[in-house]
């Protein structure tokens, strides 16, 4: 039996790793798909607190990782497949493994949607990024490409525009899905341009190790040019890690993790949700790591008072 299992292994399930292995819960953490989470697949950090020179993105997840296995935390690297919340205690399957535990803290975070173009992954942290707070300073003075075509785009390439010279937008349709306010915001800023009907192709260059430009394919004419950038950052939208908790804890529309108002509590007792999985709003690795501190202290004032 288990006193808590921690779902993820971002810096929001390692920074309640710490927290719980120090009030002595001696966790069990599994790591899921992609160890390290979304900053496992970034370069260079530098809005974390304590790194002033910054730090490479999966230095400062394996710093999180010791510090955890430091005051005594258990590590599994397997995916979770099905859980059991339906009464206590409750139950995991790690592949094939069965797991029991008093209660869970679900830290499986929320993966950026992506084209799923070769070139694009071989040049993610090297000019690609789904991230414009995160990364946009590391292009200032460059000329850039969003895409996308939703609210998310709008305040990507508007906040851009601090950094860049020139931001383009691309998008697939002829027509934004965008609110109106942001629509506007945007198209008001003389650093923002447009192409409409336009997916695609390739981002080039993998074999320079930077990003130089893209391969574009207008919907309508069916023409293929290509496009200068030195910056390509991806506003499609994310998808929270929540495929395996449908029926078990209440998802919003999306999918996203509801928590209690003022706490890290799930619509069920003794389940507690931490990081990008229910952040709809500011998905930050520090802002993670906050919600990571908040699900062990409240995970583990729900096992005192359960104990009492």
């Amino acid at each position: 039996m288990e006193n808590v299992v921690i779902l993820g292994s971002g810096c929001a399930g390692y920074t309640a790793a710490v927290y719980a292995a120090r009030a002595n819960l001696k966790p069990l953490l599994i790591g899921g798909g992609q160890p390290g989470g979304q900053l496992a697949t970034t370069t260079e950090v530098e809005n974390f607190p304590g790194f002033p020179e910054g730090i490479q993105g999966p230095e400062l997840m394996e710093r999180m990782r010791k510090q955890a296995e430091r005051f005594g935390t258990r590590f599994m690297n397997a995916q979770i497949t099905k859980v059991d919340l339906s009464k206590q205690p409750f139950k995991l399957w790690a592949e094939e493994v069965e797991i029991v535990s008093q209660t869970v803290i679900i830290a499986t975070g929320a993966s950026a949607k992506y084209l799923g173009l070769p070139s694009e992954k071989a040049l993610l942290g090297y000019g690609v990024s789904a991230c414009a707070t995160c990364d946009g300073f590391f292009f200032r003075g460059k000329e850039i490409v969003v895409v996308g075509g939703g609210d998310s785009a709008m305040e990507e390439a508007t906040f851009l525009t601090r950094f860049a010279t020139k931001v383009t937008v691309i998008h697939r349709g002829d027509s934004f899905r965008a609110s109106k306010i942001m629509l506007e915001r945007a198209k008001a800023n003389p650093k923002i341009q447009w192409i409409m009907n336009t997916e695609v192709l390739e981002v080039k260059d993998p074999a320079k190790k930077k990003v130089s430009g893209v391969r574009l394919k207008n919907r309508v004419t069916g023409e293929e040019s290509d496009f200068a950038c030195e910056g390509f950052f991806l506003a499609i939208g994310h998808q929270p890690n929540t495929g395996f908790l449908a029926g078990q804890v209440e998802l919003d529309a999306k999918g996203y993790l509801v928590i209690k108002h003022g706490s890290t509590h799930t619509s069920v007792e003794g389940v507690f949700g931490c990081g990008d999985v229910h952040d709809i709003r500011y998905k930050q690795a520090i802002s993670a790591a906050g919600w990571g501190c908040m699900s062990a202290l409240d995970c583990e004032r729900y096992l005192a008072e359960k104990a009492s």
